[in-house]
């Protein structure tokens, strides 16, 4: 227990007092998991409508897909990626491997399905006649895509929170893509790694607790903006 608390106390030191490599880890974890959540959103959101309101040939192959990398391993993720940047690979000419943007996209991989698929399932949860009555009043086709996402708003925002806490926290695709370098790639999660690994406890529980704060703290705000959300639902009578 001893070591817990003296790990705890390092966390808040290394905040207040301001630890210019803390803060830097920190805002670079954001970045990157802040960075491929957004992506994943603008590819997953659109894929998710479309394969809630849309039967085409391979629909189910699809969805089956889909389905199947919410649960991929980061590590398998992180393997394909850096066969794909490395020199010898298909995109080895971009030179991206070991580079805050290789994690991004590492990261885009695993939180896509998981948006596309939160998305999917919450559309089609949706009355399947409240988009027949909202063609039937003159909506256009954009605005009939706006109001199911407003009516879907809620789940939309579980996504949102699912894809930004499986990367923020996953640590085998970031390491291996982007190679824990100290000032360029390493993030909150690799830094615990390493931590771990020589021995200093004290040091990697803080990290430790400091992800958990960061990633509390975007959760907070997202479920606030939810639950708010919520409340302004009109009550059955």
């Amino acid at each position: 227990m001893g070591l817990i608390w003296d790990g705890i106390g390092q966390a808040f030191w290394l905040l207040f007092t301001g630890d210019p490599e803390i803060w830097a880890v920190t805002w670079l974890s954001l970045k990157i998991s802040g960075g491929a959540t957004l992506l994943s959103l603008l590819l997953g959101i659109p894929i998710g409508i479309f394969l809630a309101l849309t039967q085409f040939p391979g629909r189910s192959i699809t969805v089956a897909l889909i389905n199947t990398g919410m649960g991929l391993p980061p590590v398998v993720v992180g393997l394909f990626v850096s066969i794909f940047l490395w020199r010898s690979g298909p995109l080895g000419l971009l030179e991206l491997l070991y580079t805050p943007t290789a994690m991004v996209i590492a990261q885009l991989v695993i939180a896509f399905p998981i948006v596309a698929g939160l998305t999917m399932a919450a559309f089609q949860t949706l009355n399947p006649n409240l988009s027949l009555q909202l063609l039937g009043i003159g909506a256009s086709r954009s605005q009939l895509l706006w109001l199911l996402c407003k009516e879907a708003r809620l789940p939309l925002l579980a996504a949102v929170m699912a894809g930004f806490g499986g990367v923020i926290s996953e640590v085998g695709a970031s390491m291996m893509v982007g190679g824990n370098i100290r000032g360029q790639t390493r993030v909150l999660t690799t830094a615990t790694v390493l931590e771990t690994g020589k021995g200093n406890f004290e040091i990697a529980i803080a990290l430790g607790l400091i992800l958990l704060i960061l990633t509390f703290a975007v959760n907070f705000l997202l479920t606030h903006i939810q639950q708010r959300e919520q409340l302004r639902w009109p009550k059955p009578s």
